[in-house]
């Protein structure tokens, strides 16, 4: 804020600058609509502004990033913004309560007094509402919009109409992407005898695991999409083997440990992210600390963190759980096995994260029990 004096032209550009350097770093809707949500509410010294985002096929409104307020979702019958949605109409009123079209829900909701209001709605190129910028109560000494404040969220919903559609894009090709994920990781479970929620758990244990490691967001839930491909290479593997109600030879047992490099290959020339974070996974889930594993043999930090981390949701979850060759061992012989092979096979550090929120595994576990 700037003292509740307004803004002259070069602070105007100066903000503007700004925000709209920070907006495009941004891929999230909400985090996009929040910083969108901030630059009105300093271009017109609001004490709050909120992106409303038009939801046509719910004919709802609804808002995640009204500032001092959790998410709200309402019809658009009712209220100054659902009116500005229908009729495509700029709104500006000094006292709220003294309109008929003023929707006290939403304060009674929350406890805060409206007062003076702008409502622009946001509209696309092809002449579609995607939602409105609101901005209310006014912080100078006449506590009134003005035109001026008009003109500076019209060129900032123009602006929002653009980071909208951006972001809308991106989320639905991430989703896309996530779920496409998830169906690749399935194709190889469902070729052996664990077909259940194998690798759901496996992507919360290891989302788990790298939240409390301390990674960043963006990996936390890099891991949570690409780990579930762990075993992809599983699909060249023989059904006779994989399937296998007993101990397998040596002969099998070569062959079962082929699935990691034959993951990485099927994998590894993808120009998505999170494929190749998978192609990395697959590859090395297992490794052990030790350097005892396959198919490389390497040790402690020659492993990826993303291999490391996987490693022992894997194993905790094929523990846990019955298998074609074994039936599922109880909780307390599962920790001690875990808890053997802590700077053995296993990372010291994460066996210590993993016994620090063993309920949090457990709650996962029965969450997503087969």
């Amino acid at each position: 804020m700037h003292n509740n004096v307004e803004l002259n032209s070069e602070e105007i550009l100066q903000l503007v600058f700004g925000y709209v350097a920070e907006i495009s770093k941004e891929r999230k809707l909400e985090r996009s609509l929040m910083l969108l949500a901030d630059m009105g509410r300093e271009l017109t010294l609001a004490d709050r502004c909120t992106l409303w985002v038009y939801d046509k096929l719910n004919n709802k409104i609804w808002t995640k990033v009204a500032h001092g307020i959790e998410t709200i979702s309402v019809g658009t019958d009712l209220g100054l913004v659902a009116y500005s949605i229908r009729n495509c109409e700029t709104i500006i009123i000094d006292d709220a309560y003294l309109d008929e079209r003023f929707n006290m829900e939403v304060d009674q909701i929350t406890g805060y007094h409206t007062k003076s209001v702008l409502v622009i709605p946001i509209i696309n190129l092809a002449g579609q509402v995607m939602g409105a910028y609101q901005a209310i109560n006014k912080m100078t000494d006449k506590g009134v919009f003005n035109k001026r404040d008009i003109k500076y969220i019209t060129l900032a919903s123009t602006y929002a109409e653009k980071v909208m559609e951006s972001a809308q894009l991106h989320e639905e090709i991430e989703q896309t992407q996530k779920d496409l994920v998830f169906l690749l990781g399935q194709v190889s479970e469902k070729r052996s005898w664990e077909i259940g929620e194998h690798i759901h758990r496996v992507a919360d244990y290891s989302k788990l695991l790298a939240s409390k490691y301390g990674m960043s967001d963006e990996q936390i839930e890099l891991i949570y999409l690409a780990s579930p491909m762990h075993d992809i290479g599983k699909i060249a593997i023989e059904d006779k083997i994989l399937n296998k109600p007993g101990p397998l030879t040596k002969v099998e047992y070569d062959n079962v440990k082929t699935h990691t490099s034959i993951g990485y290959d099927i994998l590894k020339s993808s120009n998505m992210t999170i494929l190749k974070t998978a192609s990395i996974i697959a590859h090395e889930h297992h490794e052990k600390w030790d350097g005892t594993g396959y198919p490389k043999g390497l040790k402690e930090e020659e492993i990826s963190i993303f291999g490391r981390i996987t490693a022992i949701a894997d194993v905790f979850d094929a523990l846990i759980n019955e298998r074609c060759y074994k039936k599922a061992f109880n909780r307390d012989k599962v920790v001690s096995i875990i808890v053997a092979e802590r700077g053995r096979h296993f990372e010291p550090k994460l066996v210590d994260i993993f016994m620090d929120h063993l309920d949090e595994f457990y709650f996962i576990h029965d969450h997503y029990k087969d």
